[in-house]
């Protein structure tokens, strides 16, 4: 099962990955972020279903933070591939995306990509706040 939402700025995953590290027993596989210019796209995949109440606290908080996602044939490959074990490198290239981050959540990844991007433009776009 997996949730894909869409969030505006960088902050907004990153207090999604606390509120979820604060979750005790929460049955994540993976945890996808993917950078696509004008917005964040992240995948919970979770390895088995919520009961009612878990899946709606979840759904509520994460629409509070960001907003269902719709994925474009591409970025869906792209899941795919990265829960099959190809390298980061290798989908980004094949599907022309920019995945920050695969795995276990980590705000690290989230913070120097972030670093690294500013540092290359000489700004922070809205996007990276």
């Amino acid at each position: 099962m997996q949730y894909l939402y869409g969030f505006a700025n960088v902050s907004l995953i990153i207090r999604v990955i606390d509120r979820l590290s604060r979750l005790g027993g929460f049955p994540l596989k993976a945890l996808t972020v993917i950078y696509l210019v004008d917005r964040w796209v992240m995948r919970l995949h979770v390895s088995e279903p919520l009961n009612a109440i878990a899946e709606g606290n979840l759904i509520a908080f994460l629409q509070e933070n960001g907003i269902p996602h719709k994925p474009s044939v591409s970025l869906l490959k792209a899941f795919d591939d990265l829960d099959l074990g190809t390298s980061l490198t290798q989908v980004m290239n094949d599907h022309q995306v920019v995945v920050v981050s695969h795995g276990a959540p980590d705000p690290i990844e989230l913070y120097e990509f972030r670093s690294r991007f500013v540092e290359g433009l000489g700004y922070c776009p809205p996007t990276l706040v």
